[in-house]
């Protein structure tokens, strides 16, 4: 007998030995016995503390040690002490028996053994009316005893005589010793005898035996474990104190706050009252008989008219309510395995789900982006292909941003996801086709490329539009000079005035003739330039080239006619030269000094009113050197004009000597010398603003100089750093420099530290985008463009954030599978030394390489540690001892760690291999043998059991996704949860 088993029993036989004393006074004072007043002194009625326990005087506790002494004494045959206890004992077994038990308690138990008797003897198809009677011949016991413990019992002796009643009353005692339950003071012939003290004490025992005994919370006795659940399960419930097994049952409150915890559907706790005690106490017992299949074994009167009720009846009563809602609590711990699991799924599927949601989205994004980038209609105007740059600078600072983050975010989250899943023993997620992070990649790889070239297309046509626009307006000038210089030289050239002239004015008009074809030849470049001109416009496809096209045209066709005209014209006047011998020879050398010194003039204006473009400062040092050789010429021009100024002079000056009426014009030419002058003083004027012009430039330019010097600086420094950042998290997720949380947050530091450099970036955007206002195309100063720095910095972060998931990663495998930091630090190592490119990746051979230094053995299906050498040696050593590498299992573990034959192994992948092949995780007949329980051990599930056992909506997962089952055992509504479960742990539906 365990010491549990003896202190129940001790204690009952103790409370027995209580309730005879307290029988015994009640009896002497009936006989007017002197012995009732010292009774009175030392069983004083005991008091009821405030929580509901006994508090007892020093006399009562001096009788119950005696009482246990004689349990004590009596148990082990021992001889008694004489101080009187034992003689007072000894008397005691002589007195009635019929006494002993109060009547009030004696018709609690027998009411409640009865019934709980009978409640096991229904499943053999008997019962008893009469506790003490029915089992006097024994047989209905060991029918009892075989119910209650699933035993057979000796077989009985069908006889009537007493010895036959006998035996079978001690095979049944016997059986109750054997399972280690000591009876004290309880004989087969007082059983036979129907002495009903000795009945009920004999069925207590059975019922402390077989119903409490094995009940046992935190480690506590059988009475303490019932009273303990009691009190959990009650705690929550006003009105109700549970501090023992008797008067805190007695307002029926406890018993319907039990029934209430398990089964809240059955009773409405809040309308119960505490002052109608009866009504509650039939509630109860109703519903714990109609619903509980717990039977009726106590009367609502009986404990409320008893002022403190039976302990064992209220035991035995509540040992029924531990055993029917036992099997609720393996149904909730089923319940809550499934939970789990469906807990883990439905996240998993709302990760999916998001991963979907944010790739379909960028990828949409993408796609309504890059049609937009490859769109390549030119604008008409500077200013319009401008507000394209604009708009394409907008794109770059606003709306591409968010979309990196998104990017970066969406890589982490399908990382992320692929752990839990690995982790809680589901296959790998696998997105919809054309979602895949490669796809998304090359989607975004594609966008990067329509960046640039969008990019290089608005530069390109933004240097066209300035070069078209300088033509145009080039062109508009040449033409205004030449139509203006042609303006009236066909009715020159058509006149007849030859016909009617003198010889000396034949002459003079052949040599007027003379000056007009040198005058026409002078023109004849600047005739092809602008043709030249108008050919480039319509190469370059300027916009208003239909209009430059007529004008040239027009210039062309007048050219022609020009050219036909001054033809005809040099005939005639030939034909008449022989009629004319007078020449005016000064008006001649005026006027042949003066085309060409006029054509200078007005080409030097035409010079100096040009518009420029240059985009460095040594081509705007080239014109200011030409325009200061320009200047140089200005002393030399001055003096032919003087000198052709003073032939005019001594015309006049010879007409006056001579008395001769010149006409009102040089015969020979139309330039006057007021022309002249007037032309000279306007290319004085233009030479001054020609040099404030080109000093504007000079210092544009070497503004210009100043940001492409300001940016480089700039550049310089801080593509170095990101390539340097990008070199040393290289070396920091390859190093083993203390724990993974050591190293986690050395890389948030670092990565902190990257962000904190962000200002940098921005600062070098700025000055990227005054280059860009300034037209800068070029910059030699550096080899960094923004484009290579904006590149490297999206890499970088991601990088870093890459980095920093692939550790967590680590610690959530770690901790989620119990690797220990040892174990991660030879994992890390041996990865390490095989990837000798650094790449954080492992080939094929390299992967199979390091799995043998780390003692796993791939020809089997397990690991075993083999010790570590050398990869080369170890390999050589097997391939010279005939061991073969085992291919086909090779094969099968490079399929669970590189699921999409890439022909590479992460470092993460081989850590959640390597946890995989040492721990356990859920599987799916876990899962379907707690569907089972809940089930009742059926094949199939209905949904209403799944509503009662699981929350709604775990409960409604399942319901909506749970095939019907179709077995030979198939009722309507029945639900195949052997396939879901399976399906758990099979292919994703995404």
């Amino acid at each position: 007998m365990t010491p549990t088993h003896a202190y129940s029993i001790a204690q009952a036989y103790s409370l027995l030995l209580w309730e005879r004393r307290h029988k015994l006074r009640a009896v002497a004072a009936l006989r007017g016995h002197v012995f009732w007043r010292a009774s009175a002194r030392q069983f004083r009625r005991p008091e009821i503390r405030r929580d509901g326990a006994v508090r007892r005087g020093a006399k009562d506790r001096h009788n119950e040690r005696a009482a246990n002494m004689v349990d004590y004494h009596v148990t082990n045959n021992q001889p008694l002490s004489a101080d009187g206890t034992a003689p007072y004992m000894a008397q005691s077994d002589e007195w009635d028996r019929d006494l002993l038990l109060d009547p009030a308690w004696e018709k609690q138990q027998r009411k409640t053994f009865t019934a709980w008797c009978n409640s096991h003897l229904r499943k053999a198809g008997t019962q008893i009316e009469n506790i003490d009677e029915d089992f006097r011949d024994g047989l209905k016991l060991m029918l009892l005893l075989e119910v209650i413990s699933g035993e057979r019992l000796p077989k009985p002796e069908r006889g009537k005589m007493r010895v036959h009643k006998i035996n079978n009353v001690n095979k049944a005692l016997d059986f109750i010793a054997s399972k280690g339950v000591k009876l004290v003071s309880i004989g087969a012939e007082e059983i036979v005898d129907g002495n009903a003290k000795m009945t009920l004490g004999m069925i207590w025992t059975i019922i402390l035996r077989f119903a409490i005994q094995d009940i046992s919370v935190e480690e506590t006795s059988a009475k303490e474990g019932l009273l303990l659940w009691c009190q959990r399960k009650t705690a929550p419930y006003k009105n109700v104190n549970v501090q023992n097994f008797h008067i805190s049952w007695k307002d029926g409150l406890a018993f319907n706050a039990l029934i209430h915890r398990h089964r809240p559907e059955l009773i409405d706790y809040d309308k119960l009252r505490k002052d109608d005690p009866v009504t509650n106490l039939n509630n109860a017992f109703e519903v714990a008989e109609k619903y509980l299949d717990i039977p009726k074994m106590l009367d609502a009167e009986d404990i409320v008219g008893t002022l403190r009720p039976d302990e064992k009846a209220i035991m035995t009563y509540v040992s029924c309510f531990y055993h029917a809602f036992s099997g609720a609590q393996k149904a909730e711990t089923a319940a809550n395995r499934i939970c789990k699991v469906l807990a883990v799924n439905q996240e998993n599927e709302q990760l999916m789900e998001d991963y979907e949601k944010l790739a379909s989205d960028l990828l949409e994004w993408i796609r309504r982006t890059i049609p937009w980038l490859e769109n390549r209609t030119p604008e008409k105007t500077m200013h319009e292909m401008q507000q394209k740059l604009e708009d394409f600078r907008d794109y770059r600072r606003e709306h591409k941003p968010p979309k990196v983050q998104e990017k970066c975010q969406l890589e982490i989250n399908f990382n992320t996801l692929q752990t839990k899943l690995r982790l809680s023993n589901r296959p790998a997620f696998m997105p919809s086709e054309g979602r895949m992070v490669s796809d998304i990649n090359n989607a975004w790889h594609g966008l990067e490329q329509a960046e640039k070239g969008y990019e290089e297309w608005l530069l390109n046509e933004i240097r066209r539009l300035e070069r078209l626009d300088h033509l145009a307006e080039k062109f508009r000038q040449k033409a205004s000079i030449h139509e203006s210089w042609a303006d009236g030289k066909e009715v020159m050239l058509t006149q007849k005035d030859y016909e009617t002239a003198t010889l000396s004015d034949i002459k003079a008009l052949i040599r007027k003739h003379e000056a007009f074809e040198s005058d026409l030849t002078a023109h004849q470049d600047r005739v092809e330039q602008i043709a030249a001109i108008a050919q480039e416009l319509n190469e370059l496809d300027y916009y208003d080239s239909p209009k430059v096209n007529a004008r040239c045209q027009k210039i062309c066709d007048q050219w022609d006619t020009l050219g036909s005209l001054t033809h005809s014209r040099r005939e005639a006047l030939e034909r008449t030269e022989k009629q004319l011998e007078s020449i005016d020879e000064l008006y001649l050398e005026y006027a042949k000094r003066a085309a060409p010194f006029n054509n200078w003039m007005e080409g030097a204006m035409e010079d100096l009113q040009d518009m420029f473009i240059v985009h460095n400062i040594e081509e705007i040092q080239g014109l200011i050197s030409a325009h200061e050789q320009f200047k140089s010429t200005l002393p030399e021009a001055n003096k032919e004009r003087e000198a052709i100024q003073g032939i005019q002079s001594e015309v006049q000056r010879i007409a006056a000597q001579n008395n001769i009426k010149l006409s009102s014009s040089n015969p020979y030419t139309s330039i006057t010398p007021q022309s002249i002058n007037s032309k000279w003083d306007k290319v004085q004027q233009l030479v001054p603003q020609r040099d404030h012009a080109l000093q504007e430039e000079l210092e544009r330019q070497q503004s210009n100089d100043h940001l492409r010097r300001q940016f480089a600086n700039q550049a310089n420094l801080v593509g170095p750093w990101i390539q340097n950042k990008m070199e040393e998290i290289g070396r920091i997720s390859i190093e083993m420099d203390g724990t993974l949380e050591d190293q986690l947050n050395h890389l948030k530091q670092y990565e902190q530290s990257i962000i904190n450099y962000k200002p940098n970036i921005d600062k070098l955007e700025g000055e990227h985008q005054l280059i860009q206002e300034a037209l800068i195309f070029d910059n030699k100063y550096t080899t960094y463009t923004m484009e290579h720095i904006r590149v490297g910095w999206e890499q970088l972060l991601t990088t870093i954030a890459r980095t920093i998931n692939e550790i967590e990663n680590q610690i959530l495998t770690r901790d989620a599978k119990g690797i220990s930091q040892e174990q991660m630090h030879e994992y890390r190592a041996s990865f390490n030394h095989f990837d000798k490119d650094h790449s954080g990746t492992l080939g094929a051979e390299e992967f199979k390489a390091c799995l043998i230094s780390l003692g796993y053995d791939v020809e089997n299906d397990k690991q075993k540690r083999t010790g570590k050498m050398d990869t080369d040696d170890f390999r050589a050593l097997l391939i010279s001892t005939g061991y073969s590498l085992g291919d086909a299992e090779f094969a099968r573990i490079m399929g669970i760690v590189d699921p999409n034959n890439t022909g590479f192994v992460t470092f993460q992948a081989f850590i959640d291999f390597m946890s995989r092949e040492t721990t356990d995780t859920d599987t799916a007949d876990q899962v379907i043998a707690s569907f089972k329980i809940l089930a009742g051990d059926k094949n199939y599930i209905t949904a209403d059991e799944l509503r009662r056992e699981l929350p709604p909506d775990q409960a409604q997962y399942c319901i909506a996704r749970m095939a019907p089952y179709t077995g030979p055992d198939a009722i309507p509504g029945a639900l195949d949860y052997m396939s879901f479960s399976t399906a758990l742990y099979g292919e994703s539906d995404l």
